[in-house]
């Protein structure tokens, strides 16, 4: 199985912005090197439907991969939130992945977080230690 680390204070700034996003689902981006997550870049939910699905703001999108390469980050993961559950990813998220990165699912009804590969769906561990 594969892993991706997500240090405490990440994980902690993560919870809080799919927190104060809800019932509107959050996106945001996970740069970092390897499977090492070191920064959180949270975006704006420009979806018509921000209750059952996201979209990210292009620019803010752009801005943030900027962000990494200026920082020589990679882009290491996605994350989004599902307010009402499940923390499995939803038919539109598996046709939707574009990127070559899990994608992590913050599910606030359970208070699960979980990471996939899309649109595969293949599941990978998320860890919290360094």
């Amino acid at each position: 199985m594969s892993w991706l680390t997500l240090p405490l204070a990440l994980r902690s700034r993560l919870w809080e912005h799919a927190s104060g996003e809800a019932p509107r689902e959050c996106v945001g981006l996970l740069g970092g090197r390897g499977r090492l997550v070191t920064s959180l870049y949270p975006l704006t939910n420009v979806s018509p439907h921000p209750e059952r699905a996201y979209r990210a703001h292009d620019l803010e999108l752009l801005r943030a991969l900027r962000a990494m390469r200026a920082e020589a980050l990679e882009l290491v993961g996605i994350y989004h939130s599902h307010p009402h559950g499940p923390p499995q990813p939803s038919d539109e998220d598996r046709r939707l992945a574009a990127w070559d990165v899990p994608y992590l699912i913050a599910d606030l009804r359970t208070g699960t977080l979980r990471a996939y590969l899309l649109p595969s769906g293949q599941e990978i561990r998320v860890d919290s230690q360094v």
